[in-house]
């Protein structure tokens, strides 16, 4: 690849659901190719492209993984991607850095979740689009029906360019759709003359020139349509449909898609054309021509041995070993080590990166996956790609003593590679909660801690974070005296506690509509206040000085702190009013420490008169089953407190089911919609609102919490 060009690049992503043998087709095409010398076997543990150990203990991907080859001239990036749902991040970040998404489809089991989804994916992204149907040599497969059906879901572009003279052992040879011989073999599983047709009426779709001819004299040559092909891939008014049997001792179809891919498949200049926004805010088209350097960060990679690999992909300009990088996000950066062209683990150095390429650089600190870089800062920005939210959660402690500082170093730099992987600490249980796709996803990834950082961590289901509130209003009061020698402690604080509306979010709002002077007369504006966190209102209403106006402070203090430390079952509170109305003091005795604890037990026995309810998080939800299962998931939904909202049907023989759902009831869902759809279902959840937990439940979780006793009561 010494004397590459832009227009000789082709970026391709290998995309699909699992078991399509995407990883085997990887190693076929490099092997073919004369890129390697030896044809690596997922089932032997030498692919080239599942080079870590998990992956080859696992026999199947976890990241993804650069790869290039040479074939007809052109330099072909291929990006190799996981095919379980629990990794789809890592897929998405691929299809950001290519022109053409290949979805490899395994011929017996047709199209599966991630095949729909991938798919769908490139076409939100304008990709150039193939298929491959990979495992045409397998028993069992109808090929009539599959091609039915994928024209059905991806629609009628998806059109031949060579046909399999079979399918399982009696497929043999590639025969061409483009030109089809005389006398094509008997035992044909397809009408060529029909998928010719189909093919040619797909091209000119593309080409008014080529459509005008094609209606006058009815046909068009072979040369023609391959001259057209390109651009009609390009626009996607052709998806080719690819074949291939990756056996190690047997690869039939590879050298068609080598074909494909290098003759069909878009340069960076024919491909889509990425927007980004200047320094001014303008948004401008980015031109793989224009001599600015742009990339964006499309993948990072933490290695004990090799330190931390972050890969770019060149949009447009050039990119030399002595120059210096910067994130246009902190217009932070520096120079690399030098550039290096990525083969599986394998890495040497390139001397120049140009549009097109994907190129890694080593030792260029602050950037981070999804990042815009440039050779000087306040260049253009892309837009940052999006990932599905995590829902997974497991809280976890570190396994060994000492261990607190290295297990928050060592799962930020996991963050850093894996952008559906997260870590927080909960304010309000005070877990330290990582987040994944799937129990699968967060069990991989804590042995990767273990192999990698020699860190091991101990995992438990994190707490639902719950909330307290009041629907009704209460009283409470509390009478703080303490002598233990010398001077005592002596505080008295009468309150009110009111529920507060939810749809209150701003101060100005809740002196308006809620502490008004119709409700609270004698309501002393300067030391009464609103938390918009909380949604909690502290209200100033002592008449006659009961309560010293130095002590007032403490009293909301002494509230608030209530506030994250919960009454009824130890969980955060929010949309409570509290009014401080009375109290006494003594001279020598009262002091703000005696205020604000007599503050807060008052407003603890206030909530607990006014009417206190527990608030569960609610989830919005949305599932995609095959329909034979829509009864199922329907009823086991209707055990799980969750409301339908709406349901759909959609191409493929597929129902997506819409609704809202306690989070307590869906926090294991992706193993029971497994069990239930056999693996064919998927879903997402994100967070909707808060909502009142049904009083039996609540009755549940308050018996279970362990609310600590104010020692002070």
């Amino acid at each position: 690849m010494s004397s590459r060009k832009t227009e000789s690049i082709r970026t391709i992503a290998l995309v699909g659901h699992e078991v399509a043998g995407k990883t085997s087709l990887a190693d076929a095409l490099l092997y073919k190719a004369k890129a390697v010398d030896r044809r690596g076997c997922v089932d032997e543990g030498t692919s080239i492209s599942d080079f870590d150990d998990q992956e080859k203990a696992l026999k199947y991907s976890l990241d993804s993984s650069v790869l290039n080859l040479e074939h007809e001239n052109k330099c072909l990036w291929l990006i190799d991607t996981p095919g379980k749902p629990d990794f789809i991040g890592q897929a998405i970040a691929a299809l950001n850095a290519v022109e053409t998404a290949a979805i490899v489809v395994n011929a017996a089991a047709g199209l599966q979740v991630n095949t729909r989804r991938l798919f769908r994916e490139a076409g939100r992204r304008d990709l150039a689009r193939m298929v491959v149907v990979n495992r045409i040599d397998l028993d069992n497969v109808h090929l009539p029906e599959l091609l039915k059906t994928l024209r059905e879901t991806f629609g009628k572009q998806c059109v031949l360019l060579d046909a399999p003279n079979g399918t399982g052992s009696s497929f043999t040879q590639m025969i061409s759709v483009i030109t089809p011989p005389e006398n094509p073999p008997a035992d044909m599983p397809i009408d060529l003359a029909k998928e010719r047709t189909m093919l040619v009426d797909a091209v000119v779709e593309s080409d008014e020139a080529l459509m005008e001819k094609y209606l006058t004299e009815g046909d068009i040559s072979s040369e023609e349509l391959v001259a057209a092909m390109a651009r009609a891939v390009a626009t996607g008014t052709v998806i080719p449909v690819l074949f291939a049997a990756t056996k190690k001792d047997k690869d039939l179809g590879v050298t068609e898609i080598l074909d494909a891919f290098a003759r069909y498949a878009p340069s960076p200049l024919m491909g889509v054309k990425r927007k980004g926004v200047t320094d001014k805010n303008e948004e401008i088209v980015i031109n793989p021509e224009d001599p600015d350097f742009v990339g964006q960060v499309f993948k990072v990679l933490s290695d004990k041995f090799v330190g931390t690999l972050t890969f770019l992909r060149v949009f447009s300009g050039s990119l030399k070993p002595d120059q210096t990088i910067i994130s246009q996000k902190t217009g932070r950066g520096g120079k690399s080590s030098g550039l290096q062209m990525v083969q599986g683990k394998a890495v040497k150095p390139m001397q120049l990166a140009v549009a097109g390429d994907l190129v890694a650089v080593s030792k260029v600190e602050d950037l981070h996956l999804g990042d815009t870089v440039g050779t000087h800062g306040h260049g253009t920005r892309l837009p940052a790609p999006s990932f599905p939210a995590p829902m997974f959660g497991l809280a976890v402690d570190p396994k060994a003593r000492g261990d607190e500082q290295k297990i928050s170093t060592s799962l930020h730099k996991i963050v850093e590679e894996d952008p559906t992987f997260k870590v927080t600490r909960d304010p309000q249980t005070k877990e330290l909660v990582i987040t994944g796709m799937s129990q699968l996803h967060l069990e991989v990834l804590q042995k990767r801690l273990k192999s990698r950082f020699e860190l091991e961590i101990v995992a438990h289901e994190p707490k639902i974070p719950y909330r307290e509130t009041a629907l009704g209003h209460g009283e409470g009061v509390h009478k703080h005296r303490k002598q233990s020698g010398g001077r005592g402690q002596f505080a008295e604080v009468h309150l009110r506690v009111y529920h507060l509306p939810r749809e209150i979010a701003t101060a100005d709002q809740f002196f308006k509509q809620f502490a008004t002077k119709e409700r609270f007369e004698k309501i002393r504006l300067d030391h009464s206040h609103y938390d918009p966190d909380h949604n909690f209102g502290f209200i100033d209403h002592i008449v006659g000085g009961t309560i010293p106006n130095q002590f007032i402070p403490a009293c909301e203090k002494g509230c608030k702190e209530l506030l994250e430390r919960g009454a009824l079952a130890g969980y955060r509170m929010q949309d409570v009013a509290v009014e401080v109305y009375f109290g006494k003091d003594h001279a020598v005795d009262s002091s703000e420490a005696a205020f604000k604890t007599a503050a807060r037990i008052a407003f603890k026995n206030g909530f607990l008169a006014a009417k206190p309810v527990l608030l569960e998080p609610i989830v919005h939800i949305e599932i995609t089953v095959p329909s034979k299962y829509t009864g199922a998931i329907l009823g086991d939904l209707n055990t799980k407190r969750a409301r339908i909202e709406n349901q759909d049907s959609l191409p493929g023989d597929l129902t997506v089911i819409r609704g809202i759902a306690p989070l307590a009831e869906m926090t294991r869902y992706a193993a029971q919609l497994g069990s239930i759809t056999q693996g064919q279902g998927s879903y997402t959840m994100e967070l909707s609102h808060y909502d009142a937990v049904p009083g039996n439940v609540q009755q549940q979780i308050v018996s279970k919490s362990k609310v600590s006793h104010d020692e002070d009561e």
